[in-house]
Parts: structure tokens; sequence; C-alpha cells
């Protein structure tokens, strides 16, 4: 197996972090690796975690890494690629101390509702960015209707 570290999916991880507000996830200690080369039949992620007694020994805070099998990964499309890094996040307990919650929790159906929630934060937060330009061009054109009379009053 090859490993490689991917910005491009730490950017994503934290996009759907902050959007989602898992404020529990502690971002700076969450990493993202593409891998190559698996034997395993139906994997596409894998979120693994520094066991306790391994922080305990290394004298270090909890840790995360998702691995993405780039060989089925990057074949599938964005929506799909999110939803699959929704559900290794969501392996990511509140207590952030290493461990992992399991499919009972990680499943279809939670992915599906996470996913669907953050497309519509996504959305507010699209046409707020749109509203706010808006503004921002009507301010401009307000502005310039404002200097052009000052520059009136001024002659």
């Amino acid at each position: 197996m090859n490993y490689e570290s991917s910005p491009d999916l730490d950017e994503r991880i934290k996009d759907l972090v902050v959007t989602l507000k898992l404020n529990y996830i502690n971002i700076s200690r969450v990493v993202s690796f593409r891998s190559r080369g698996t034997s395993s039949k139906r994997v596409i992620a894998r979120c693994h975690g520094l066991p306790k007694v391994m922080q305990l020994g290394l004298k270090i805070e909890p840790f995360y890494a998702i691995e993405v099998l780039s060989e089925r990964f990057d074949k599938m499309s964005y929506e799909d690629q999110t939803k699959v890094l929704i559900h290794e996040l969501l392996h990511i307990p509140k207590t952030f101390g290493g461990g992992f919650r399991q499919h009972d929790f990680v499943n279809r159906r939670t992915v599906e509702a996470v996913y669907k929630q953050y497309k519509q934060l996504k959305e507010k937060k699209i046409s707020v960015l749109q509203m706010e330009a808006k503004q921002n061009k009507d301010f401009g054109i307000m502005e310039q209707i404002i200097q052009s009379f000052s520059m009136n009053d001024n002659e």
C-alpha cells in the first residue's frame, strides 16, 4: 500500500466540520490520506484513531486519520465522495478521545440526514453571500451617486 497526504480532502473535511458545526472535532488533529494498492474488496475509506494506550505512551493528544482508497473514491461523484467523508467523520465520537462510533450510529440513514443538512446549510450560505454581494454592489452605486453630489456641491 502507498499513502499520500491529501490537502484537497483536508479542505473538504474542514468545510464539513465548520459547516455542520462539529465543534467537538479538533480539525488540527485530523488528517487525510489517499491510499493505493489495497486488496480489500468493499472498502472505500477508513477512519483511524490513535488508541488511548498509544496516546499515553507517546504523551500526545488524540489524533485521527481519514484514509480514502483512491482507486474507488476518486471515481465517485463529488456528492458520493462528500457522503463518504461525512461517514468517516461520524465515526469520530464527541469525546474526541481516540475511539470510534460504531455502525449502529454511523449508517446510511444517518449519513443521508447529515448530508441533507449540510446541503441546506451550504445553499443558505451561498444565498447569504449572493445577497451580501448584491448589497455591496448597490452600496457601490450609492457611494458613486453621493460622491457625484459632493463634487457638484464643491463647484
